[in-house]
């Protein structure tokens, strides 16, 4: 028997993923009052028919939410087998969906926004050390979330969750704020003072071509061997989301060349990650 039991940040994407499980054939069930978990998985353990469920748990419960811990204890005494989904994501996303959405934040209702999303962060924190997995859907398209879900609960890929997000951007345009780490690749020739090559972006081959030259290839050496030795101590302590900020004069060449290469990289090595170029679009001056 398969369990999962999928929470984390309103906002964050539970939904999907819950539809996901639903569309892989999983017995489903979203908003459980906590103080059930236990009693859901002796029901599945006896039913012939089900095979695999997932559970939705959030902030919905109000105080039954408190039973939860209670209730993961039981069914660790009893030794079932579980996983733990934790969904998340940037404070700056949640409140862009919210307003999108037009959703009332369930601990907001009275309050900012703002507020009810600090106060859920506070009373996830220790669920989300419980977690198994832990995807942070910030910069993710809905197909790479499902292509995610789909490498853990049945392709099996080994997982780490730590989620990675390449984010290139133009120095001209403003610095990416949400970034930790940022790298200026402004040294590396600029493609833009070619006028064939002006018009086109990073993710053409003759941009490509023309970035990947020597000093490109020596620095992308030199950070992946920062990058083999940071990962691992983000991993250690804790850390679930990794922005890295790749930056340029306009956004549109250079830095959308290196991005790609260092995503790929990353993939190779096993590491989630994905890719967000800020400024690709933006017109050429």
């Amino acid at each position: 028997m398969e369990f999962v039991i999928v929470t984390g940040m309103s906002g964050a994407g539970k939904s999907l993923a819950l539809k996901f499980f639903e569309d892989m054939e999983y017995f489903c069930v979203d908003n459980l009052p906590p103080g059930l978990i236990a009693r859901f998985f002796e029901v599945c353990q006896k039913a012939d028919d089900i095979k695999k469920a997932v559970i939705g748990i959030d902030i919905r419960g109000g105080k039954l939410f408190d039973d939860l811990f209670e209730e993961l204890d039981k069914i660790d005494n009893e030794n079932y087998e579980y996983k733990i989904l934790f969904l998340e994501a940037a404070d700056d996303i949640l409140l862009k969906r919210y307003k999108e959405s037009r959703r009332v934040h369930p601990l907001a209702k009275n309050d900012r926004l703002t507020v009810g999303i600090e106060k859920e962060r506070k009373l996830l924190f220790d669920l989300k050390k419980r977690a198994n997995y832990i995807i942070d859907t910030s910069y993710l398209l809905t197909r790479e979330f499902k292509e995610k879900l789909n490498e853990i609960f049945f392709q099996k890929t080994p997982f780490e969750n730590l989620m990675i997000t390449l984010v290139s951007f133009g120095f001209k345009n403003g610095m990416t704020i949400e970034a930790d780490l940022v790298f200026d690749v402004r040294f590396i020739e600029n493609p833009f003072y070619v006028p064939d090559l002006k018009h086109l972006t990073g993710e053409d081959k003759q941009i490509i071509d023309f970035v990947m030259g020597e000093t490109a290839k020596t620095f992308l050496e030199k950070l992946n061997s920062l990058l083999d030795f940071l990962l691992p101590q983000y991993v250690d302590e804790g850390k679930s989301r990794l922005v890295i900020g790749i930056g340029c004069t306009g956004g549109k060449h250079r830095s959308v060349v290196i991005s790609n290469e260092i995503r790929d990289n990353l993939v190779k090595k096993g590491w989630s990650a994905a890719v967000r170029h800020r400024d690709i679009r933006k017109a050429v001056e």
